[in-house]
């Protein structure tokens, strides 16, 4: 299934892992390679005090006598007793941690927002044909985004870009025409690939337009690692027991992009939220978007043989997966479908908050995702929650309608400490 990018709209179509490697040797030149900054600066987040305070929105929504919903706690008991964390906490370990680089950057030098150009002679034209390359792919394939990354600085635009096409490549290896080639062996090669992408090595020229974005921002690899491990999760995993199982799906699918790009697109400097809050909010983007994936896409990735539904709340709702093959739309699923969408919208809600601290040039193409995905479960509702052999989608001149909304909704600064104290 494609996949929905936090930030960025993905849609599915060629694969670009077959780009003509630009090479000296074994790989491109090594002067892509990133240049220490402090040095002594621990990369383990650790001295960051964990906040256990996790949005209710991404509880888990159990279905009652009656139909109504409550919300289920983030901690699970083990049968032995056991407090297990959920996924959601696992995750929001990974939240805390790029949020600790970030501050550990900016405390390192509170001048440097995009390092300088570290180049070797005869580079510059290279990695600039890389950018290039980069940004005709997300020209090409997301028209809407790239429109908004245009008012952002270049720097900014070019490094989004740069992880635009690296996680597109990265969903074609499972989802695009040669997926069906596709091992858990290559994509472990895909990933030592990744590992060589961050220590400076890249091995083609649109692995190189990362390569130096990694070096410039305080992007860390482990959201990177996370996306591949989705990726192997699709090769062996058709079925999800209960949300908790998808939310972890969601993340490494989606809520990952969030987490790449929040460090490029910058928060505001009048923001008055944590970093941390930040990040949990673009996380919760992704996993809306993914939700939507999902739910549009239920007939066809049952035709597929997947079903990308708790299937404990599915239980709950009367419902089976021969409901789910036969694709009949009865009363049962549309009461059913209610509370999917209901729970994807609240991860919406979630996301503003978010939107709303990010730098002023990097909003728009956020919110313009954000109100475009959204729809999508408008479209679903509808289509009377056919979602089995009709495909919601957002049409042009709805798009075209969005992009002013999404401006004027850019515009919105988020409330400086000063508005604080009037409040």
């Amino acid at each position: 299934m494609s996949i929905g990018m936090s930030w960025v709209v993905f849609p599915t179509s060629e694969v670009f892992n077959g780009v003509e490697p630009v090479r000296r040797g074994n790989r491109i030149v090594d002067s892509f390679k990133s240049s220490s900054w402090c040095k002594n600066v621990i990369s383990n987040g650790r001295g960051m005090k964990k906040r256990q305070s996790y949005s209710s929105m991404n509880a888990d929504l159990r279905y009652e006598n009656g139909g109504g919903l409550s919300l289920r706690s983030s901690m699970v008991a083990t049968p032995a007793g056991e407090v297990a964390l959920t996924s959601e906490q696992m995750v929001y370990d990974v939240v805390l941690k790029q949020a600790a680089l970030v501050q550990r950057r900016l405390k390192c030098d509170e001048d440097l927002d995009v390092k300088p150009d570290i180049l070797l002679p005869g580079s510059l034209g290279l990695l600039s044909e890389a950018y290039e390359r980069c940004r005709e792919v997300c020209a090409e394939y997301a028209k809407t985004f790239y429109l908004g990354t245009l008012l952002m600085t270049p720097e900014r635009r070019r490094a989004i870009w740069a992880i635009y096409v690296w996680c597109r490549r990265t969903d074609e290896l499972v989802d695009g025409p040669n997926a069906s080639h596709i091992t858990p062996m290559a994509l472990d090669r895909w990933e030592a690939r990744l590992e060589d992408i961050f220590r400076g090595r890249p091995f083609d020229m649109l692995d190189a337009a990362l390569a130096d974005t990694v070096s410039r921002f305080p992007v860390d690899i482990q959201p990177f690692r996370d996306m591949i491990e989705g990726m192997r999760m699709d090769l062996w995993k058709s079925r999800y027991q209960n949300f908790d199982e998808l939310y972890l799906y969601c993340y490494y699918v989606a809520g990952t992009v969030g987490l790449m790009s929040v460090p490029i697109m910058g928060i505001a400097p009048e923001s008055q939220a944590e970093a941390a809050t930040v990040y949990n909010n673009a996380l919760a983007l992704g996993i809306a978007n993914q939700l939507t994936n999902i739910l549009r896409d239920v007939g066809e990735d049952a035709r597929r043989g997947r079903i990308y539904l708790p299937q404990d709340e599915l239980a709950q709702a009367g419902l089976t997966e021969d409901d789910i093959f036969a694709g009949k739309v009865t009363d049962k699923w549309r009461v059913f479908m209610k509370k999917q969408i209901q729970r994807a919208r609240k991860f919406f809600d979630d996301a503003e908050n978010g939107v709303k601290e990010l730098s002023s040039a990097s909003r728009w193409p956020v919110w313009a995702s954000l109100l475009l995905y959204r729809q999508i479960l408008d479209e679903i509702e509808a289509n009377d929650y056919n979602n089995f052999t009709r495909r919601a989608y957002v049409g042009k001149l709805q798009k075209i309608l969005a992009l002013p909304l999404a401006y004027a909704k850019a515009l919105v600064p988020p409330r400086s400490s000063s508005a604080l104290l009037k409040i």
